[in-house]
């Protein structure tokens, strides 16, 4: 498809406001709409736990999901961090390849800001990524050294959230 030809470029959402994951996944439909392969790897998220994960799935893009079925809170434990590298790995492998049009890296700023990765290894990833292939990041706590790597950033910034009001996450809607 003659338009592939004008991808490659790379994709931070960031910031304490709602709407990272969701923007990456609207951008995955949008590609899939148009005939481009996906694959979204998601850090620091379980299997089966949300609701995007089997949806997207069936619209035609590939997702693998490295979390732990346990929130990470205050220092990350020696598990957390192995599903964190092993992510990594595969990110590694995923974004040289060529064979994707976008790969989204669900979280991966998290896990970043949880010091549970070298941000030098992201770096790296990103300078090793296919020429062709959008790259986004997500995740709250992504460090500024990447932003001069990327050619989009957008941070989501929270004015006001159901949590100041006790409400907690809700099925359908945060996860």
């Amino acid at each position: 498809m003659p338009w592939k030809d004008k991808l490659g470029l790379v994709h931070i959402y960031t910031g304490n406001g709602k709407g990272k994951t969701t923007a990456a996944f609207g951008l995955a439909v949008r590609m899939l709409g148009s005939g481009g392969r996906v694959i979204i790897l998601q850090f620091m998220k379980a299997p089966d736990v949300y609701g995007e994960q089997k949806k997207i799935a069936e619209c035609g893009a590939v997702i693998e999901s490295f979390g732990l079925p346990k929130f990470v809170h205050g220092e990350p434990e020696p598990d957390d961090i192995e599903a964190a590298k092993k992510a990594l790995t595969r990110a590694k492998e995923v974004v040289s390849s060529g064979e994707w049009d976008l790969v989204i890296l669900d979280e991966i700023c998290v896990a970043l800001g949880f010091k549970m990765l070298d941000v030098e290894e992201v770096k790296e990833l990103i300078k090793n990524k296919a020429p062709h292939t959008e790259l986004v990041l997500t995740g709250r706590y992504c460090p500024e050294e990447l932003f001069e790597l990327a050619d989009y950033v957008t941070e989501m910034r929270e004015v006001k959230h159901p949590y100041q009001k006790g409400i907690l996450a809700r099925r359908g809607v945060e996860f």
